[in-house]
């Protein structure tokens, strides 16, 4: 079984020791000080998304800064740039190409690379508009606005995935993110009650439902004075 940067903490990882975790809090606090850096990683605030990121770069064996750029917060999750994932294919392959085809729904993006380790020409999984209307993902606007853009940016997702998915350490692209429609699993709530209503079921309440009911529920029978 081969051992990845998923599967093993290399030896510069923030959480290796005592030592290496107070090393990279020093580091940590001094990206915090930093203007340049993104909002989310300024101030004491941000001491512990630095440590995440810096987390990251040593796995990706990357500039921690490059990391931070590029390493957003989405609705609470942590999420790559799409250029990002570009940036990251082209470092192990050539030749990165966006084939589009079809009009309308059919329209589609299917991205294709040259591996540099064997110049084998490799392809990902196409992406359509169909599709993307399909997964609901057209909810974001931009799909309606910037298909082609949209598309591509897709494309590169999925051949990231399939291509170098060690390289993004499971993380989902932004698109993704903002492209998925919450599950609401709130309950509804209750309409309220009228007076009326409440009237009405306790009329019906009133209806005997069994022979028991409906002879306990019969008016009982008056004598009457003549004797019989």
């Amino acid at each position: 079984m081969t051992e990845s940067s998923l599967s093993t903490i290399p030896e510069s990882s923030v959480y290796k020791n005592e030592n290496s975790f107070d090393l990279n809090q020093r580091y940590a606090k001094s990206l915090c000080n930093s203007t340049l850096v993104p909002a989310h990683y300024q101030g004491q605030a941000g001491l512990s998304n630095c440590l995440i990121a810096l987390e990251h770069a040593h796995r990706m064996n990357m500039s921690p800064l490059m990391v931070m750029q590029n390493l957003n917060i989405i609705k609470g999750k942590t999420t790559w740039s799409s250029q990002f994932i570009i940036a990251m294919i082209q470092t192990r392959f050539d030749d990165l190409d966006y084939e589009m085809s079809g009009k309308g729904d059919s329209l589609s993006c299917r991205c294709s690379a040259v591996r540099k380790k064997d110049k084998k020409k490799v392809y990902g999984s196409v992406v359509s508009l169909e599709m993307a209307k399909a997964e609901g993902w057209t909810s974001n606007k931009k799909w309606r606005t910037m298909p082609d853009h949209m598309l591509r940016f897709r494309a590169a997702t999925f051949f990231g995935r399939q291509h170098v998915a060690d390289l993004l350490l499971g993380v989902q692209t932004e698109e993704e993110v903002v492209d998925i429609e919450p599950v609401n699993i709130t309950p509804e709530p209750k309409e309220k009650v009228t007076a009326e209503e409440v009237k009405g079921q306790k009329k019906e309440r009133s209806i005997p439902n069994t022979p028991h009911e409906a002879a306990i529920s019969q008016p009982k029978e008056v004598e009457d004075d003549f004797g019989f």
